[in-house]
């Protein structure tokens, strides 16, 4: 199995950690500080019955340290924080599952990168990393449990290297997505229309509150 370094440890973050854990995985969680890291009561819930098989690390090391990396950090302030970790990044794979928006009230608002994308500039800051755009496109429990959902879903991938796509392609199977669901869109500048379908989430949660769903291809 493999060892993956999550960066974040909000609901996005625990939830994946969780999950992946759980399929055999070792899991870094990556802690932004010291502080952040003594308070293990914020990961009790979604972390108990996997727990050893979970580790907790601050997000430099986590990302030293495992073999496959993963973005769960807010995306407005994503881009700064992973350039800072060009040499720990360096020749590993980077999923990015972030929405880089300007909230308002709690909610995604506008892009911060329209015409491009989060995950196309972290490419280019991290030019000796793989960057996979992914699972940005639903709510963050569909992530590790699509069958949650009455219709099919789709999760998108985008980026440049093949072979890391067909990593992630795998990552994606032990959280539950079956093949048919898979969108492989190409190269890391389709990922900016995946993140453009960020804006359609505040008017779904304003009307349908904080329900399951996916922004998902119908055929």
């Amino acid at each position: 199995m493999t060892s993956i370094g999550i960066l974040g440890t909000g609901r996005v973050g625990t939830n994946l950690a969780a999950k992946l854990a759980a399929t055999g995985h070792h899991v870094i969680l990556g802690h932004r500080s010291q502080v952040e890291q003594s308070a293990p009561e914020r990961l009790a819930g979604p972390t108990r019955d996997v727990d050893s098989r979970i580790s907790h690390a601050d997000q430099r090391t986590a990302a030293r340290t495992s073999e496959i990396v993963i973005n769960a950090t807010p995306g407005d302030s994503a881009l700064d924080r992973l350039t800072g970790l060009r040499t720990e990044l360096a020749g590993k794979i980077l999923i990015d599952v972030a929405n880089a928006t300007h909230d308002v009230d709690g909610l995604p608002g506008d892009l911060c990168y329209p015409g491009s994308s989060l995950a196309e500039r972290l490419q280019a800051a991290l030019p000796d990393t793989r960057v996979v755009k992914t699972l940005n496109t639903m709510l963050f429990m569909v992530m590790t449990a699509p069958d949650l959902l009455a219709t099919p879903p789709t999760v998108y991938v985008s980026g440049d290297d093949e072979e890391a796509k067909e990593t992630v392609t795998g990552l994606l199977g032990d959280l539950g997505w079956r093949p048919a669901w898979i969108e492989d869109l190409g190269d890391v500048t389709t990922a900016r229309a995946t993140e453009a379908m960020i804006l359609v989430v505040p008017h779904i949660l304003r009307r349908n509150g904080f329900k399951p769903f996916a922004v998902s291809l119908a055929r």
